[in-house]
């Protein structure tokens, strides 16, 4: 596993059969679907991992695991994230590990088969590129003691690197998180065994890292979810601290460490510590009441004593008073309080003081999971006003050159509209203390390059979302070396991967290129980058990324493709003399203007919102969470507030164009009757891998009737956007310094988009009769009705210059206004499109890796050279083309 500046990975440990009845329901019944829903869950939760077990006597192991894996890969939302195999059978793990797309962990391997056993299983792990969570375990059984789990961890370490060949940091040992508060006197000091081998053993086997299934900590207390929920919050609070770097708990059942009620607490931690005899008694007394003591706590009295302490601040001197607004993103007073600390400071002073000392405590408490996203952009809210106060006062010069830890320039590459992501690490750099340049969108690799030498940059950053962008995020990088920079290059955006950074674009550029997976992490790489520690953070990101290419070089030759020609016989089958083929009211296009948003709203999924804003959560119950609810709460209360004035004012102008063309396929192509000619084709790629048996390679010409059948069939096509409002909103709010509500109107802009998408799907099946019988009444799940409306660009039909006969067969710009760059994005950015496919047996997947073989087939039918079609293509491409 690579290193990276995030830190502490959460593994989510609910698509496990022995520990979720839910999920163990799921797979024995066959509901794959729920099964997927926990995985995901477990994702929205938080979950940096998602640990899969699927061992039970009467469930067939291999099969189970080799399908629900498979069926992960085609769930963007869950396949984003690794998958650790956790198997007790090796054949069940070999299995998993036949059917990973990317870098997978392996839990467990241990010596308690023996040394040539653990050696044997050391040596395919490697193969397969996978990472391992070696148990405390050998020959004698499980480590108890310290001085147990120390031995057999360094004995297992010294076997893996010298004779079975793995990287120290692909090593992942676990020294067995046990249970605690038994009533038996020997248990007493497991949760301290476990913290002191931690520590030994990241002082002692450097690059290995540690991990724990944290639940078992708490198993005399099942039933009790609050104490469980504490136990496991302390117990992760010291073992961080000892040096644990990944945990296997549930994500929706984590705490905030300061948050947990004090005297529950202490009492907790006198279990962990073994500080007292009696911890045991006292923490089983003080479970009792606990739900009472909770009330208590909610009651009008403590809700006062909240109130008063809001104010107590106000009373502190005016230094302290601008330092705290900061850190708690209060605007309201900030004008007034830099006029009063302008009466004894010169501007320059209030910057480097109390305005310096408020960012450094926002980036601490960021960096420490105390602040959320949402918090510090509002910090920046109150930062920006009062410079914009005492700017007139000073030298712009001066300021930025006292002020600044480094000089960012921030772009989205050329062809590119997204700038949410990249916006976000912008906000989270200034509130640590860095001089900020956003060039925009649509940025071209010249204006990077000479603003960055202009400006002097100490690091460039590239942000893009679609595939396109990371040709041009490539051609950056090689025009950098070539003109001679040493500019360190982040690398940021949705479509990015270190993969594809460590395969790519590193090799390209020598100055140093890191991928960033999302704004929390920016502030940790820029200070790492540039402090005294530098060369060495440069040595590490460049040694992991030769191991992600070696990894993924092996795991090229590894992948199996079926060829093209056998791929095509095991494609979907639909009886087309039976198939029930809805016929839409009308075919042509239809324009609907100025969308009323009161309409949109009810479509709205609020969970990526939340997302957007790094906060982890399902909604609603995202509002629930112990650690996110209360800042989700406001977060939502922001969002509904600007959602009201968009409407009232009509800030936003929603559009939308549909039409349905009569069609049929004719191999993996689908030829539309569009009047025109020649003909619109839709070209469609079909999924080479491997299936198990009864799993057909999709295509998605598959659902349309076949021209041989003798039937006509009908496509759908659609383009809505939520206007050009959503970047005029956005700037607006920008230029008056409130860089929280421009984000905010953005991010609505997404999800006003998105909702119109799920509007118009729901009217495009009333218009092919079966939308009116819908039994969810058409709702958001896109899993609960007929139909699918994949994306050019994305998992089904990745080639998105699809979008360019969409827009063309809609006459969408001069009906919506969106139009397209010369990458195909969609500008406004908040704009979707996509296809209708009405088939009852119609789903959503991913094509996945593709073969030369498809490939060149693909650009004979495009009529494209092989060069060309592998530009466009290139993240699907399952061979390496140099």
């Amino acid at each position: 596993m690579s290193k990276n500046a995030s830190g502490f990975i959460v593994v989510g440990e609910r698509a496990n059969i022995t520990g979720s009845p839910k999920f163990a329901r799921a797979i024995r019944s066959g509901d794959w679907g729920a099964a997927l829903e926990i995985a995901r869950q477990q994702v929205a939760g938080g979950a940096s991992i998602i640990d899969v077990n699927v061992d039970e006597a009467l469930v067939d192991g291999e099969a189970a695991m080799t399908r629900f894996l498979n069926l992960v890969a085609s769930e963007p939302d869950i396949a984003r994230v690794p998958v650790m195999i956790d198997s007790s059978r090796w054949s069940v793990i070999e299995a998993g590990l036949r059917c990973l797309q990317g870098r997978g962990v392996v839990n467990s391997i241990s010596l308690k088969d023996g040394e040539a056993e653990f050696l044997r299983r050391a040596r395919l792990l490697r193969r397969y590129g996978a990472a391992a969570v070696v148990m405390a375990f050998d020959e004698q059984g499980q480590a108890v003691t310290k001085a147990d789990k120390v031995r057999i961890c360094s004995r297992a370490y010294k076997l893996l690197t010298e004779r079975a060949g793995l990287a120290p940091d692909d090593i992942l040992f676990d020294p067995n998180v046990l249970t605690v508060a038994t009533g038996m006197e020997e248990h007493a000091d497991y949760a301290v065994d476990f913290f002191e081998a931690t520590r030994i053993i990241k002082a002692t086997l450097p690059g290995a890292r540690v991990s724990g299934g944290i639940s078992n900590v708490s198993f005399a207390f099942r039933g009790n979810n609050p104490v469980r929920e504490a136990l496991h919050t302390v117990f992760l609070h010291h073992a961080i601290r000892a040096g644990l770097d990944m945990a296997i708990v549930n994500a929706g059942m984590l705490g905030r460490y300061e948050a947990i009620e004090p005297e529950l607490r202490d009492r907790v931690e006198d279990v962990l510590l073994n500080r007292r005899p009696d911890a045991t008694e006292r923490l089983v007394a003080l479970a009792g009441d606990l739900k009472a003591r909770q009330a208590a706590a909610a009651d009008g009295a403590g809700a006062a004593r909240q109130a008063a302490a809001r104010e107590t601040w106000r009373d502190e001197p005016v230094g302290k008073r601008l330092a705290t607004a900061l850190t708690r993103g209060a605007d309201a007073f900030v004008e007034a309080d830099t006029a009063e600390a302008l009466k004894t400071l010169r501007p320059l002073e209030i910057i480097e003081g109390p305005l310096m000392d408020g960012m450094r405590a926002v980036g601490d408490l960021f960096g420490a999971g105390k602040l959320f996203l949402p918090q510090v952009v509002k910090s920046a809210r109150v930062m920006k006003r009062a410079v914009a106060l005492l700017e007139p006062l000073m030298e712009a010069e001066r300021r930025g050159a006292a002020a600044s830890r480094g000089r960012v320039v921030l772009a989205t590459v050329k062809g590119d509209v997204h700038d949410i992501g990249k916006n976000i690490a912008g906000v989270v750099l200034a509130c640590n203390g860095y001089e900020v340049h956003d060039l925009g969108v649509m940025t071209p690799c010249a204006k990077i390059l000479s603003e960055a030498r202009r400006l002097g940059a100490d690091l460039i950053g590239l942000s893009g979302l679609i595939t396109p962008s990371l040709d041009e995020m490539v051609h950056v990088a090689r025009e950098l070396a070539r003109e001679g920079f040493s500019t360190p290059l982040l690398i940021g955006g949705a479509t990015t991967s270190a993969i594809h950074t460590a395969v790519k674009i590193a090799p390209e550029y020598a100055g140093g290129v890191v991928h960033v997976l999302d704004a929390s992490r920016v502030a940790g790489v820029a200070g790492a980058l540039l402090s005294d520690g530098r060369e060495r953070f440069l040595a590490e990101n460049a040694a992991g990324q030769a191991r992600l290419r070696g990894e993924f070089g092996a795991r090229q030759a590894a992948r199996k493709l079926l060829p093209l020609a056998k791929a095509r016989t095991n494609a979907e089958r639909v009886d087309w003399t039976r198939a029930d083929i809805a016929e839409p009211e009308f075919t042509g296009v239809r324009v609907f203007d100025k969308v009323p948003l009161a309409e949109v709203i009810p479509f709205i999924d609020w969970t990526p919102f939340f997302s957007a804003w790094e906060l982890t959560g399902r909604y609603p119950d995202i509002f629930k969470d112990a650690k996110t609810g209360t800042e989700a709460e406001r977060l939502f209360a922001d969002a509904q507030e600007l959602l009201a004035r968009i409407g009232r004012e009509e800030l936003f102008t929603p559009r939308a164009a549909l039409g349905f063309w009569p069609a049929n396929a004719e191999g993996d192509d689908i030829v539309l009757d569009a009047g025109r000619n020649p003909p619109v084709k839709i070209h469609c790629l079909r999924q080479q891998m491997e299936k198990p048996a009864g799993h057909r390679n999709h295509c998605l010409a598959d659902y349309v009737a076949p021209r041989a059948s003798g039937r006509r069939d009908f496509v759908g096509g659609f383009v809505v956007t939520a206007g050009a409002g959503v970047e005029t909103l956005a700037a607006r709010l920008k230029a008056e310094g409130d860089d929280y509500r421009a984000i905010l109107a953005r991010t609505l802009g997404d999800r006003v988009a998105e909702a119109l998408a799920a509007l118009f799907h729901k009217r495009a099946r009333d218009f092919c009769g079966f939308g009116r019988t819908e039994a969810d009444g058409g709702g958001l799940s896109r899993e609960k009705h007929r139909g699918i409306r994949p994306a050019p660009g994305y998992p089904a039909c990745p080639d998105h210059t699809a979008k360019r006969d969409l827009f063309a067969l809609l006459d969408a710009t001069a009906a919506t206004g969106a139009s397209l760059t010369e990458t195909c994005a969609m500008s406004p950015a908040s704009s979707v499109a996509g296809w209708y496919f009405n088939a009852p047996e119609a789903k959503y997947f991913g094509v996945g890796k593709i073969g030369r073989d498809q490939l060149e087939d693909y650009a004979a039918r495009k009529g494209w050279s092989v060069a060309e079609a592998e530009r466009w293509l290139g993240p699907w491409l399952g061979y390496d083309t140099a």
